[in-house]
C-alpha cells in the first residue's frame, strides 16, 4: 500500500495511491482516506482522484523529531575523507526543516557548498523505546524516500550538525509512504541520485554499516520513537555539490521518486 498526503486545493487529507503498474482497476490516481492512519483508524472516503491533478504533499510531517544516521555507508565516509564511527552517528534534523516532492530547496544565503544525499527513509508508526531486535518490524508504519541536504561548509567549521542539516527545506521526503515491504526486502534496495539528469549515486542498502534493526534498537534505546518520527538511514558514496537551478531526483527501488529543484534565498 502507498498512503500519499495530497491537497487538491484546500486542506492536506491522506490518501491511498494505485499505480498502473499494480495493474489494478484505478490507476494512476489516489483515494482519499478519512484521517491520518499514522494517528487513528482510517477509512476510504469513496473519493478519487487523478494522480496528475492533486498536489503530493510531504507524506509525514514527523510529530517530534527527524533521526539522522551519519556515515553509515563506509564508501561515503570514505569519500569525504571521515573514519567509520564505532557506534551509529545520530544527529536530528527539526521537523519545520521537510518538504514534499516538487518543494523548492532553498540555498541560504549564508551557505558556500550545499550537497545533497539520496536515503532510505523509516517512518515509525507507534509509540515505542527499547524496542527488541524481534519486535522491530512491529514498530514501523512504512518507508519513504528522504534527501538529507547538508551545508558542507557549516558541517565542518561548527564542529556539530545542527545548522548543516537544520535549515528549512533541508528535508525532502516521499513522494509517498510504502508500507507493504518487509525490512529485509528493503535492506537490499537500489538508491539512486539524478542532478539534472546525471546520476550521482547509485548504491544498495544492503551496503549499510548498520542494518534497519539495528538503527531501531540503537534509536529507541534512548530516546522515545513516536507515530510519524522518521529516521533516515544514511546515503551511499557519490555526494555532492548543489547549486541554483539545479534538479535533484533519489529513486528507491520499491517506493519511487523523489524530486526537488534548488532555488536562491
Amino acid at each position: 500500500m502507498r498512503v500519499a498526503r495530497f491537497s487538491t486545493g484546500s486542506d492536506p487529507v491522506f490518501g491511498i495511491v494505485e499505480l498502473a503498474a499494480d495493474g489494478g482497476k484505478h490507476p494512476d490516481t489516489v483515494s482519499t482516506l478519512t484521517g491520518d492512519p499514522l494517528s487513528m483508524p482510517v477509512q476510504l472516503t469513496g473519493e478519487r482522484h487523478e494522480l496528475d491533478g492533486v498536489r503530493l504533499l510531504a507524506p509525514v510531517i514527523p510529530r517530534s523529531k527527524v533521526v539522522g544516521v551519519g556515515r553509515n555507508y563506509a564508501a561515503h565516509a570514505a569519500e569525504l575523507g571521515n573514519e567509520v564511527p564505532t557506534t551509529p552517528l545520530i544527529f536530528l534534523k527539526p521537523n519545520t526543516s521537510v518538504i514534499g516532492p516538487d518543494e523548492p530547496i532553498i540555498y541560504p544565503e549564508p551557505v558556500t557548498r550545499l550537497s545533497y544525499e539520496g536515503e532510505l527513509a523509516v517512518v515509525i508508526g507507534r509509540i515505542c523505546r527499547d524496542v527488541p531486535a524481534e519486535r522491530v518490524k512491529d514498530v514501523i508504519f512504512g518507508y519513504t524516500v528522504a534527501n538529507d541536504v547538508t551545508a558542507r561548509d557549516l558541517q565542518k567549521s561548527d564542529g556539530q550538525w545542527a545548522r548543516a542539516k537544520g535549515y528549512d527545506t533541508f528535508c525532502p521526503l516521499g513522494p509517498w509512504i510504502t508500507t507493504h515491504q518487509s525490512i529485509e526486502e528493503m535492506s537490499d534496495a537500489m538508491i539512486t541520485t539524478t542532478v539534472d539528469g546525471i546520476q550521482r549515486q547509485h548504491g544498495s542498502t544492503s551496503l549499510m554499516l548498520r542494518g534497519i534493526t539495528e538503527l531501531v534498537v540503537y534509536i529507541s534505546s534512548f530516546t522515545t520513537l513516536l507515530p510519524g518520527d522518521v529516521i533516515l538511514t544514511g546515503t551511499p558514496e557519490g555526494v555532492g555539490e548543489l547549486l541554483p537551478g539545479h534538479e535533484v531526483s533519489i529513486t528507491v527501488d520499491g517506493i519511487g521518486t523523489l524530486t526537488n529543484t534548488v532555488i536562491s534565498k
